[in-house]
């Protein structure tokens, strides 16, 4: 059964073989782990309040993967922080190099850098 607007475009189906032709612009969080990206870690301190960031560069541009390792890194590291999925970067409030590159570690992760 479909349901179409007045422009005739599919809204909603719960047919498997309409489903089949709807291309996902981004890999899904599991294909991920798989493509070869690795991630550079740098520390900065200007133009934030002389306050410490962690920030890894070079992660794939995936809103829902990069939203997951964020939350997943704040809560085991007990601090704060933010993504940009336009970048591919993720910002640790100060310097949680060892905890994240252990988090890195053991998703599978390739990392370099300070």
């Amino acid at each position: 059964m479909s349901i179409h607007s007045e422009d005739k475009r599919l809204v909603f189906s719960s047919d498997p073989a309409e489903n089949e032709k709807i291309k996902k612009p981004n890999p899904s969080p599991q294909e991920l782990p798989h493509m070869k990206f690795v991630a550079i870690f740098s520390l900065e301190k200007n133009h934030r309040g002389g306050k410490i960031v962690t920030v890894i560069h070079g992660f794939p541009k995936n809103e829902i993967f990069l939203k997951n390792l964020c939350k997943e890194i704040k809560s085991k590291c007990g601090v704060g922080g933010t993504h940009d999925s336009k970048e591919g970067v993720l910002e640790i409030q100060g310097d949680q190099r060892e905890k994240v590159k252990k988090i890195l570690e053991s998703k599978g992760i390739k990392f370099k850098g300070m």
